[in-house]
Formats: structure tokens, sequence, C-alpha cells
């Protein structure tokens, strides 16, 4: 029987990533005074989170509109089980 493939994603997450989303705001050089933002997502390794500094140097380099801040959220989705002590056990019927 073949082996089944590893989904890319779920191997991602064995090697240390995690789900890391960046908003960004910025500002357009015709309109200074708005304030537009930027959704950013993808597998990324914290703390340093060199897919998001690739693209951000990307940004800086390509594209007109200077930045004006980030906030970035990041959650592991794979990690060690939770354990609780259970100090009872209720059954119904």
């Amino acid at each position: 029987m073949p082996n089944p493939a590893i989904d890319d994603a779920f191997r991602r997450q064995l090697e240390g990533f995690s789900l890391t989303t960046a908003n960004i705001l910025y500002r357009m050089p015709d309109r200074p005074v708005l304030l537009l933002s930027y959704l950013w997502q993808d597998w990324d390794v914290a703390p340093k989170f060199p897919e998001l500094s690739k693209f951000l140097d990307f940004w800086e380099r390509e594209l007109d509109g200077p930045i004006h801040s980030i906030e970035v959220a990041h959650v592991r989705m794979i990690g060690p089980a939770e354990w609780k002590r259970v100090d009872g056990v209720f059954r119904l019927h």
C-alpha cells in the first residue's frame, strides 16, 4: 500500500511554522491623511518571522505607500496537549 502524501501545511507546522497574520496600515502618497489596511497571512516561524520580513522588504523596495504601523498575530496550531486533573466522574444513566 503506498504511503499517503503529507499535507504541506501540516508538515510545515511540525517543522515549527505557525499561522501568522499581519495587519499593515499604510498611507498612499497622493492622500497622506488616509490610512489604508493590508492584511497579510502566511506560515512563518516566530519570533523572527523571516517570511514576513521578506514581504516587508519587498514592500519597502517596490511599493510607494509608506508603512504607518504593523500588528502581528500568530498561533501555533500544533503543540503539546493540555493535561487537566479531574476531581470526579459524573455519569448519567
